[in-house]
């Protein structure tokens, strides 16, 4: 957990750390939803239900960071980005954590046996919504760098870079979820109508990790823009 020892020690050089710190959280929360589906994929209850409270735990750790930089956030910034903007995209990231916490909360309430033929396609569609979690931490730790430029010159042009990539990423993921909800369908008459409608929203849930992933990175993009 985050100590708030260490948050002080955080806003201490910037209030841009702890956003930073909290998309790391938020991204590993993101990544343990690999690990969920790949012990679901193998009937591994026990592992599964331990991943689960590790997610809780992350999302925890991401909402103690998240409160203390509301709390302890200037009402004013000597710097080229106001305090609105640092906050709302502190939610984008905060959605991210709270959706892998609810899609751990479905596997476990409803003891989720994955259906043999959605399994490859489902793995590699989490690992690409995953991607998309991945690529938008490392496009917030260029946020300092940004700061320092005034949003200017050859740091904005990387970020736009890595935005865009980030957009991709998030485009196939749409793909894939589309042809992942057809493939559900296509075996629906094997399922439990309640199976089918869970599937449905947990494969939303999964796209909603990239979803919000790029939706952090476009904000970034508008900072530039100004």
């Amino acid at each position: 957990m985050a100590t708030k020892s260490t948050i002080s020690g955080l806003f201490g050089r910037s209030p841009i750390r702890p956003l930073q710190q909290h998309m790391a959280i938020v991204t590993e929360a993101a990544k343990q939803v690999v690990d969920l589906f790949e012990a679901l994929c193998a009937s591994q209850w026990k592992e599964a239900d331990t991943i689960v409270d590790k997610i809780s735990s992350l999302e925890s750790e991401a909402d103690e960071v998240k409160n203390e930089l509301r709390a302890h956030l200037p009402k004013s910034l000597f710097m080229p980005m106001d305090r609105r903007d640092i906050l709302e995209i502190l939610d984008l990231q905060d959605n991210i954590a709270d959706i892998a916490q609810s899609i751990g909360g479905i596997t476990r309430e409803r003891r989720m046996e994955v259906p043999p033929s959605l399994a490859k396609p489902l793995m590699t569609l989490i690992r690409r919504c995953v991607d998309a979690c991945k690529h938008c931490d490392k496009t917030i730790n260029e946020l300092d760098e940004l700061l320092a430029t005034g949003f200017r010159g050859r740091e904005s042009d990387m970020v736009h870079t890595m935005v865009e990539e980030l957009n991709k990423i998030e485009s196939d993921t749409d793909l894939m979820g589309t042809d992942l909800a057809r493939s559900l369908f296509a075996i629906e008459d094997e399922l439990s109508p309640v199976s089918v409608m869970l599937w449905y929203q947990l494969i939303q849930m999964i796209g909603g990790l990239a979803d919000n992933a790029e939706r952090v990175g476009n904000r970034l993009r508008l900072l530039t823009a100004r």
